[in-house]
């Protein structure tokens, strides 16, 4: 009999010390972000995406992931691996030199929404003591050094993705599964670089579109659900100054929501997951956009499974949003159940009431646990395991709940 609630999680796993110092010491190409591989190393991978996938099974999770361990990751906590995996499957692409100024920050205007600068959060500047003091728990590190689009964006991660999809397959034929997940950029989180070569920002992201539709067909042809990451639909509220209009930042994100339905065009609705968060630093948020604002813009996406932070301080009280916000027929959320954002362990009971909360607004049926973001590079992975075992004890207390 399948299980009533069932339990994911949203991407990364925590990285062994092992696989981290072997991503560390491997090459650099000429280009700068392209890495080179090896047999040996490529053994190691999937020795590491084996036990992974065991890992979630004894933890009591159901559709398991790589943990994203084919995104390239070396320090401890790594923030940006979700996205930046990405500068080695695309061409057209070219670090800016490394004495090149800082651009100039632009300004957004009613009617003209525009994205400011990465740097140039409104949290990060309300909070600019906190988040640059090593002693305060947030401090962010260094800034990132991101290239940027030069020319004409091509598809080259064929051999990355096929390694993806290779050392996943084996890894669930060695634990006895059939079905797992792999995650992708979504084109408006990958288009927030910067770019000399395409003439607007919106063929910049349809340009993205069109490279990264490669990668989700190679997964979904797979036999894989493809997991969409777009913090870029939320989180881009607080890279815009001044603060713009809710109804100027809709029709901001339009754009997006556009390009990953081309992308996802003739794909199987039910093999597409939407993944949306706030971003997934340690931090206070207090900028965050409202979930109700964009609850209804993220369900016009084209897919069978919506992923979305629930589990955090911030954003927990907004499971209500469900209470007026009609969910299609045959699809379902996959709402946050335990957070990235503290090292204090959910209790299971805790989870079994949040997911109780989802359940009786859409139906169990229709409620997939899961975790607000990737708990690799976030907290440590002892803590992250023992959150994944409490989600896992917790969806059966839930069942429990919800079966009187």
């Amino acid at each position: 009999m399948s299980k009533l609630i069932q339990t994911t999680t949203a991407g990364s796993l925590p990285r062994t010390k092992k696989l981290a110092e072997a991503n560390a010491a491997r090459p650099v190409s000429e280009d700068g972000f392209t890495f080179e591989t090896n047999d040996e190393f490529e053994a190691l991978l999937q020795e590491a995406v084996t036990d992974v996938v065991k890992q979630q099974v004894e933890a009591g999770i159901d559709i398991v992931g790589d943990g994203e361990f084919g995104k390239a990751m070396s320090p401890g906590h790594d923030f940006g691996a979700w996205w930046s995996y990405s500068f080695q499957r695309t061409g057209g692409l070219s670090l800016p030199p490394k004495d090149a100024p800082m651009p100039e920050p632009v300004r957004s205007s009613p009617g003209n929404v525009r994205l400011t600068s990465m740097n140039d959060r409104r949290d990060w500047t309300k909070f600019a003591e906190a988040y640059f003091d090593p002693t305060s728990g947030v401090l962010l590190g260094d800034v990132p050094y991101w290239p940027e689009t030069s020319g004409p964006l091509t598809y080259r991660g064929h051999d990355l993705v096929s390694a993806d999809v290779r050392h996943l397959r084996s890894a669930l034929d060695a634990n006895g599964l059939q079905d797992g997940f792999i995650t992708a950029l979504a084109p408006g989180s990958a288009a927030r670089i910067g770019n000399s070569f395409y003439k607007t920002e919106e063929e910049h992201i349809w340009a993205w579109a069109d490279v990264l539709r490669e990668e989700y067909k190679a997964i979904v042809d797979a036999g894989f659900t493809l997991q969409i990451d777009d913090p870029s639909l939320a989180e881009s509220w607080d890279q815009i100054n001044p603060e713009p209009s809710v109804a100027d930042y809709r029709a901001f994100i339009q754009t997006r929501i556009d390009a990953i339905n081309h992308a996802i065009e003739g794909l199987p609705e039910d093999k597409v997951r939407l993944h949306l968060c706030w971003g997934s630093w340690h931090g206070p948020h207090t900028t965050d956009l409202e979930f109700a604002h964009i609850a209804d813009k993220m369900l016009e996406i084209n897919a069978g499974e919506y992923s979305f932070e629930a589990a955090n301080a911030r954003h927990e009280h907004e499971w209500k949003v469900w209470k007026d916000v009609q969910l299609p027929e045959g699809k379902k959320i996959v709402p946050g159940i335990v957070g990235h954002s503290t090292n204090v362990v959910e209790h299971p009971d805790l989870v079994a009431e949040r997911i109780v909360r989802f359940a009786e607004l859409v139906g169990p049926e229709n409620v997939i646990a899961a975790t607000d973001c990737g708990l690799g590079g976030r907290v440590h992975g002892q803590i992250a395991w023992a959150k994944l075992e409490s989600l896992g004890e917790g969806a059966r207390r839930a069942e429990a709940l919800l079966n009187g």
